[in-house]
């Protein structure tokens, strides 16, 4: 039994009232729980995984030209009902309007990139042998059910990142999505269903945490997946680990955005507000340390503030709002507190900084500054409006900066002379590097870390091969037989 078929509570204070926590949509503007999902059972668990793995018999044998068409008609789908799905974005996880929106146009770019291209990415590859006659092929095959856990600050995307690739690659997908986003996990799994994938193709479930050993540990799972905290990370990396299953993952990122020089300071702050406040500032890739050269720090800082002054709380469903509340309370009081322990120990706070009087879980738009080794923000995600601004004397120091963190995923360089910022960049210990422009993603840009941040790939032709048998078929002719008497 799916998700999809474990309806709504009708009595949402009872899972509060037993103790036991559910999947439930609580609207961080009202702080209202909307609607609770029971748990998918334990022992349904085996039947769960034996449907994905039955369907990747059969998926695997259609053309990959099938499984593309369906994944496009999943993105045409989304297409369709962009509007109802943007706004259960905005209810369940708070996202503005507009910015719900651009997530799914993204999304459907990415199925229609993995749909268009798939085919010619799983073409085989020739070799010339070095000994003997005959030839040698690599194929990049399938290799069953995988298990994807997914956060819930970009609800779809992170979803169909690994659903598009795999989907058409020939692998069987179960999801376990955060628990804040039931509804968007069962609209994701609606759309493949809708667009014609067989049952247990693409399978949403309401996994305890408890429960997700049992799926990495069953011998049907070929692989696991994850995008979310280190901790989380951890736990999954040391399960596949154990149970010798390939992973990826994708944990958190303290991104550095070095400004070296600045021909347009009105532009330069422009793409860091940007590259800080998108999505509330709840991104794995958002500009979190902006590092800035020390002829141009008081400007950037003034205009940086000036930028920041114009968030104001509202209603992340309102067009006209531009700060939209944090995921859920917990994540608003998280954020505060690390603020307010940089500013105990020293720090100073140029905007921003409290818990602005307005209902719902929002944190102000908020700049520190004199930030040191020993504050949790030196060193911790601040996952939120908050960005921490260091003075540096040089490009040395700048990369030195840059590179004195536990994560590595995305880097920003500033700079108006190309060859001098990809000198920066070539030192950076980064999964990705971006010049003059904040990190992003599209569907044909390979986008993963280094060190605490993750390893693998997701997007681009790389991503297909991460949960893929790539085969070799070495094939030698036949001797002929001598003829008789001969």
């Amino acid at each position: 039994m799916t998700a999809t078929q474990h309806p709504p509570t009708e009595h949402p204070k009872t899972a509060s009232e037993s103790g036991e926590r559910r999947y439930a949509t609580v609207n961080p503007f009202t702080g209202e729980t909307e609607q609770e999902f029971d748990y998918t059972p334990t022992d349904e668990i085996d039947g769960i995984v034996g449907r994905a793995h039955t369907a990747y018999q059969e998926w695997r044998e259609r053309s990959v030209e099938d499984r593309a068409a369906v994944v496009r008609r999943a993105a045409e789908l989304m297409d369709e009902r962009r509007a109802d799905l943007a706004a259960l974005i905005t209810t369940e996880m708070g996202k503005r309007a507009e910015e719900a929106v651009g997530e799914l146009k993204l999304c459907s770019m990415i199925l229609r990139y993995y749909a268009d291209n798939g085919p010619a990415f799983l073409e085989p590859t020739s070799i010339t042998p070095m000994m003997g006659k005959g030839e040698a092929v690599v194929e990049t095959r399938p290799v069953g059910a995988l298990l994807a856990i997914e956060p819930w600050n970009y609800p779809f995307y992170q979803v169909v990142r690994v659903a598009g690739p795999n989907l058409v690659l020939g692998n069987t997908v179960i999801l376990k999505h955060a628990e804040n986003v039931p509804q968007c996990a069962m609209a994701v799994e609606r759309l493949f269903t809708d667009a014609g994938a067989p049952a247990g193709v693409f399978t949403n479930t309401f996994l305890r945490i408890a429960d997700v050993e049992q799926v990495i540990a069953d011998p049907r799972i070929q692989g696991v997946t994850l995008t979310g905290s280190e901790r989380a990370g951890s736990a999954v990396a040391a399960l596949a680990g154990k149970h010798l299953k390939k992973s990826v993952l994708e944990l958190g990122g303290s991104d550095p955005f070095i400004v070296l020089d600045a021909e347009d300071m009105g532009a330069t702050v422009k793409a860091a507000t940007m590259g800080r406040m998108q999505n509330t500032g709840q991104a794995c890739t958002a500009s979190k340390r902006l590092i800035v050269t020390e002829e141009l720090f008081e400007p950037f800082v003034e205009g940086l503030k000036q930028a920041f002054g114009t968030f104001a709380p509202g209603d992340p469903a309102d067009p006209s709002t531009s700060l939209a509340p944090l995921s859920s309370e917990r994540a608003a009081q998280d954020l505060h507190a690390q603020i307010q322990d940089a500013v105990d120990k020293g720090a100073t706070v140029v905007a921003g900084g409290r818990r602005p009087e307005h209902p719902g879980a929002f944190v102000e738009a908020t700049i520190l500054t004199d930030v040191t080794p020993e504050m949790r923000a030196y060193r911790e995600e601040l996952f939120g409006p908050a960005a921490v601004v260091y003075r540096v004397k040089d490009a040395d120091e700048a990369v030195a900066l840059a590179n004195d963190s536990d994560f590595g995923l995305g880097a920003t360089v500033m700079s108006g002379d190309l060859d001098r910022a990809r000198s920066v960049a070539d030192r950076l210990e980064a999964g990705m590097v971006w010049i003059n422009q904040p990190t992003g993603s599209s569907p044909e840009l390979p986008f993963g870390g280094v060190k605490r941040s993750g390893y693998g790939r997701e997007l681009s032709e790389l991503a297909v091969f991460e949960f893929a048998n790539r085969r070799l078929v070495r094939t030698v002719p036949v001797k002929k037989a001598e003829p008789a008497g001969g």
